[in-house]
């Protein structure tokens, strides 16, 4: 029965929902939204308040800024009052920022994490939650972010994990280290100077690079001839066993033929005798 693979183990961190009013989008921050008359113009607000002025080049940021406008956009149309636009924005965003602080599965952590939001800001029990939100609104905020933000729950921890590139390096001994990739601008740069050095003193750094050559051919020469060398002998040990075994197996299969054979003349012997013997006593 094959054995259950071992599940690695997530990093687990505890999550407090706080009251969050005014925690990210200020009196001011909603005044300025509330008189802007286009979306380019909330859009550019939201991208210069927040840190992704770089979203027309960086994937992540475009993500962000379009989850922060359409957050003002459903708040805005649904009447949201300056109080509970700021709220709600900062529950969306400290949802969001839940999601992707690990590349873990952390789904239920994320939902629960969103509902104590929704309470603190849906039951009025101070110092630890107010009643901002009336129970229609939590339901249409809890429709919303369901819809829209969990339902591609995936898309965002696929497009915000980061990724990790594996750099193996392998090294044996006696064997000399490959040397590490040089870069094409760093190349460059070496191949100029090195054309430049030449330029000025060509034939003392011929002899040069040929005196601190052969150092290096001989011993990778040492080195190629003691591996081969070690290969060989690994072979021919094997050869060897290969035949004997092989000659083993041929006389035990002989042996084994000339058995048969004999068994089978001595049943023969036996039959001519005893019919002789017949054709006597009958005369």
């Amino acid at each position: 029965m094959p054995q259950d693979l071992p599940k690695v183990s997530q990093p687990t961190k505890e999550h407090k929902a706080i009251i969050c009013i005014w925690a990210d989008l200020t009196m001011t921050h909603m005044d300025t939204i509330m008189n802007c008359t286009s979306m380019e113009e909330i859009q550019s607000f939201i991208a210069e308040s927040f840190g992704l002025a770089d979203w027309h080049d960086n994937y992540r940021s475009a993500i962000v800024l379009d989850l922060f406008y359409y957050t003002l956009q459903f708040a805005i149309d649904h009447h949201f009052s300056k109080e509970q636009t700021s709220a709600f924005f900062s529950i969306v965003k400290k949802t969001h920022e839940v999601c992707t602080e690990t590349p873990f599965d952390n789904l239920e952590i994320c939902y629960n994490y969103f509902k104590e939001l929704i309470l603190c800001h849906a039951v009025k029990r101070p110092p630890w939650s107010v009643n901002i939100f009336s129970p229609e609104q939590v339901h249409l905020v809890t429709e919303y972010v369901l819809t829209t933000y969990f339902k591609h729950y995936k898309l965002y921890k696929y497009a915000f994990t980061p990724l990790v590139k594996l750099d193996l390096s392998i090294s044996y001994d006696g064997v000399p280290l490959t040397p590490e990739p040089v870069d094409v601008c760093e190349e460059t740069q070496e191949f100029e100077t090195e054309a430049i050095k030449e330029s000025e003193d060509v034939q003392g750094e011929c002899v040069e690079v040929e005196e601190s050559a052969k150092p290096a051919t001989e011993e990778e020469n040492a080195v190629e001839r003691e591996l081969r060398q070690i290969v060989t002998d690994q072979l021919s040990v094997e050869i060897q066993k290969l035949k004997l075994s092989i000659s083993d197996q041929i006389q035990s299969n002989d042996e084994e033929l000339q058995k048969k054979l004999s068994a089978i003349d001595g049943k023969s012997s036996q039959t001519k005798f005893s019919g002789r013997a017949s054709s006597k006593s009958k005369k």
